[in-house]
């Protein structure tokens, strides 16, 4: 009976005692709930911020392993360069993750010297997997070209635009140009008719986003008009220029008792009887 009483009233004593394990080495709590998020072929890494003491700043660090890591490299992990010991939340890996294969992705927290263990990402990562957004495009009609300009784009794709004559949507004319060119001219095209444009974005891998609204505009033709104009003001400006030019020589090589003479009246011939 004493020796249950003597255990009863060590555990209340023990439960009047604030204990925080939290403090000390190697028992750091592990961050939780990695997701990854990859849109128009930008990866990013999130989880919550460590609900740990801590007296000072949480930090920190991402690795990957890839296929070659895991299969060449005897399972070895790469230390995300960007991400080493960053109090952030998130880390880029948009450059890390280079290759259309599988990762696994991990986190581990830091406090001082005590280290969490590492939180893995519960299912391997692909960029093949990332969302494409329909790209903004816009179209316009310069002379006779059309012009077809887009916001930026992913890194790692093609621009596919469709092009059509109203009322020939069948004989559609698909052009690709590589994102980072962001501009297409598309020239050769029939006056005072209109054409419609839409595009997509177009993965290596064969995903592709949706296509854009389409968008008409009017091929109206070289615009003659707007040079002749200009040429025409700069051809008079010049004429007059030079009979100016021509007056004021004649006046500055005319002394003024000669004035008559340089401008005197030839005689007119005597007419014949």
């Amino acid at each position: 009976m004493t020796l249950v009483w003597t255990e009863n009233l060590l555990m209340i004593l023990l439960s009047m005692i604030p204990l925080d394990f939290s403090n000390n080495i190697g028992l750091l709590v592990a961050p939780s709930k990695l997701t990854m998020e990859s849109i128009n072929m930008q990866h990013t890494l999130s989880w919550p911020p460590l609900q740990a003491s801590c007296d000072s700043t949480v930090l920190y660090s991402v690795q990957y392993q890839g296929e070659f890591e895991l299969f060449l490299r005897n399972g070895s992990w790469v230390n995300a360069i960007d991400c080493q010991q960053i109090p952030q939340t998130h880390c880029d890996l948009t450059f890390d993750l280079g290759s259309d294969s599988d990762y696994n992705l991990q986190v581990r927290a830091q406090c001082g010297t005590r280290l969490s263990p590492w939180t893995k990402l519960s299912r391997p990562f692909n960029r093949r997997d990332t969302v494409l957004t329909v790209p903004e495009m816009t179209v316009m009609a310069v002379g006779g070209v059309l012009q077809v300009s887009f916001s930026p784009l992913p890194l790692i794709a093609t621009i596919s635009v469709m092009v059509s004559k109203k009322g020939f949507e069948h004989q559609t004319v698909r052009y690709s140009m590589p994102s980072e060119q962001r501009v297409m001219s598309v020239a050769a095209l029939q006056e005072e008719s209109v054409y419609c444009v839409r595009a997509q974005i177009v993965l290596e891998s064969g995903a592709h986003s949706g296509n854009t609204d389409t968008q008409c505009v009017t091929v109206t033709g070289p615009q003659t008009d707007a040079w002749r104009r200009p040429t025409t003001v700069a051809m008079t400006v010049i004429f007059t220029g030079g009979l100016l030019f021509a007056l004021f020589g004649l006046l500055v090589h005319c002394q003024l008792d000669d004035f008559q003479a340089c401008f005197q009246k030839e005689p007119l011939p005597t007419p014949l009887d």
